[in-house]
């Protein structure tokens, strides 16, 4: 048992977990969006193709817009659709005020924002601020200018170790594989300064000390603001600043690692990121309509993460640790008291989220038994690979229990339709820079990213027109398509649908968390409002609680039976 559960804790008495600790609306006025927002992440290469070229874009979003709007929504967060010569997929950003012509124009962004929020659907961008691409216009200058220039400020060069520099200034590697350091030629034809690239060699990572590279951001982020979004997603937001002496460093994880270590590397986590988003922070406040950020913060603990959401930093920062627990009711209870806890703490909203551009999906991970680190991927030979039906019951059921939580959710694109990993791509199909830098051995992300089915009989499944998508799509996600769910009561996308809009309903969002005695190990059970929420991770079927009605079941029951890798909302009968 944790110190904050011990708080809460009574034999005889339900715990609870307090309401969050911001400042509350007034009267008649609508809570902060962000406290209880349900967001969904679109990944634009893979949501929809209009132009039958094979990758998604933003005229694709829009089109597909009703349908978010149909599934129940508050927010969409887009990752990169700026100009990229996309050797990571877009975060590898040349132009942060234009979009990149794979996925349309200005224009084209101006039109989904505005039909995003006719929609009543706000709209989050995605900033990748650590680093740059190799082909924007800073670093290109960077290159031609000497060492020393303020051209190469902006940047962090270094001059390498050895008699003749020819070795990297230290041992640090690559989130990617291989060495994070790049040797560059001098504009003379000599070997010259080496470059830090936290990321592939095509990402030069940018020098937060200097004030050059923090007032190019200002701009960035007003440029963004003036044409309307509602706030920002924070790529790799423990990363920015690095320990000035670079001194040698060995990860106590795999190397690939985002991060999340007791003693952050050099790095990772430095104090001086804070001031940052507290800079950040002002320049939001410059703009009316409650605009928000979120950070992408890998850090080893909820209580470190809190860091990042105190009160004049962000809104809001992933919730990574729930992400990577397992499906076992003690670790869940775990990480849901100690998230409330360190959240309400600076008065932030908790966030949950299962799924993402980055990790396996959830309806093949929570099934794994072997080994998955984080952006490490998994392939045809994967160990422990498990069955799609167990896969699929728990990620429904992790699911219902995640959307019942008081705080913010995040939804990946495709988790709606219960969509699993694809662990089977072919090599040959494969883009993620991980597999190259790595030889193979590691599978990257391609997995969680292959373009989405909208129509099980159509060409592509309905997501490209004429074109072969940049993914592969699985035949077996035929049965899966929106359509065909869409008419299915019983499909994981008419669960998602009746979920969304009864934690509107209830207003679990704003709720409170009350555990409930009585419950088997193996069994959360707790109230949130008006609403009994239990989530069976046990291999055995358990009993209702009596004087319910329920509203919602993740897999069907058996009379009052709750089965294994299923999760019930329920209402106590009136009287």
């Amino acid at each position: 048992m944790t110190a904050q559960q011990d708080l809460r804790s009574s034999p005889d008495t339900a715990d609870v977990v307090p309401r969050e600790t911001g400042a509350p609306p007034g009267p008649g006025m609508p809570a902060q969006w962000w406290r209880s927002a349900v967001i969904y992440q679109i990944y634009p290469r893979s949501f929809h193709d209009s132009t039958g070229d094979g990758v998604g874009d933003l005229p694709g979003i829009t089109a597909r817009l009703g349908a978010l709007q149909e599934l129940g929504v508050d927010a969409i967060w887009l990752s990169p659709f700026m100009t990229s010569p996309q050797k990571d997929a877009g975060y590898d950003v040349a132009d942060y005020c234009d979009v990149d012509p794979i996925f349309g124009t200005l224009a084209d962004f101006d039109a989904l924002l505005e039909r995003a929020h006719g929609f009543g659907i706000r709209v989050i961008v995605d900033l990748v601020p650590n680093h740059s691409s190799d082909q924007h216009l800073w670093f290109q200058q960077a290159l031609a200018a000497a060492p020393g220039s303020p051209e190469r400020a902006r940047y962090i060069f270094r001059e390498g170790r050895g008699e003749q520099g020819e070795q990297p200034p230290n041992n640090w590697q690559s989130i990617f594989g291989g060495p994070a350091w790049t040797r560059i030629t001098e504009t003379d034809g000599t070997p010259g300064q080496w470059y830090l690239h936290l990321f592939d060699s095509s990402q030069p990572d940018f020098d937060w000390s200097q004030e050059e590279v923090k007032e190019e951001f200002r701009r960035i982020l007003r440029f963004w603001l003036d044409r309307g979004v509602d706030g920002f997603r924070v790529d790799v937001a423990h990363g920015l600043v690095k320990d000035q002496d670079f001194p040698d460093y060995t990860p106590d994880v795999d190397a690939a690692s985002m991060g999340g270590e007791e003693t952050p590397a050099p790095y990772f986590e430095q104090t001086a990121v804070h001031e940052i988003y507290r800079d950040w922070r002002l320049v939001l406040e410059e703009y009316p309509g409650d605009r928000a950020l979120c950070g992408e913060a890998w850090v080893s603990s909820v209580a470190k993460a809190a860091l990042w959401v105190r009160p004049d930093e962000m809104h809001q920062t992933f919730n990574f640790q729930y992400l990577e627990t397992p499906w076992e009711a003690e670790q869940l209870r775990g990480v849901i008291d100690d998230s409330l806890y360190a959240f309400n703490a600076v008065g932030a909203p908790s966030t949950w989220v299962l799924s993402n551009h980055d990790v396996v999906r959830h309806a093949t991970r929570l099934s794994l038994t072997g080994e998955n680190p984080q952006g490490t991927g998994i392939g045809p030979a994967h160990p422990g690979l498990p069955d799609r039906e167990t896969g699929l019951a728990r990620a429904r059921a992790a699911t219902a229990l995640m959307l019942a939580l008081p705080g913010s959710a995040y939804i990946y694109q495709g988790e709606e339709l219960g969509l699993d990993e694809v662990h089977d791509l072919p090599d040959a199909a494969r883009q993620d820079p991980t597999w190259f830098r790595t030889a193979g051995e590691r599978f990257g992300r391609d997995g969680c990213r292959v373009p989405l089915p909208w129509a099980g009989e159509a060409e592509n499944f309905g997501f490209s027109s004429g074109g072969t998508p940049w993914l592969p799509q699985p035949e077996r996600w035929e049965d899966l398509s929106r359509d065909v769910q869409r008419a299915d009561p019983d499909s994981t996308l008419s669960l998602y649908r009746r979920m969304l809009a009864l934690r509107a309903e209830h207003d679990l969002g704003l709720g409170e968390v009350r555990w409930l005695p009585g419950a088997e190990d193996a069994v959360l059970m707790f109230s949130n409002q008006d609403l009994t929420v239990l989530a069976n991770t046990g291999t055995k079927p358990v009993a209702l609680p009596a004087g319910h009605q329920v509203l919602l079941a993740t897999a069907p029951l058996a009379g009052s039976q709750v089965p294994a890798d299923c999760t019930v909302w329920l209402q106590r009968h009136a009287g």
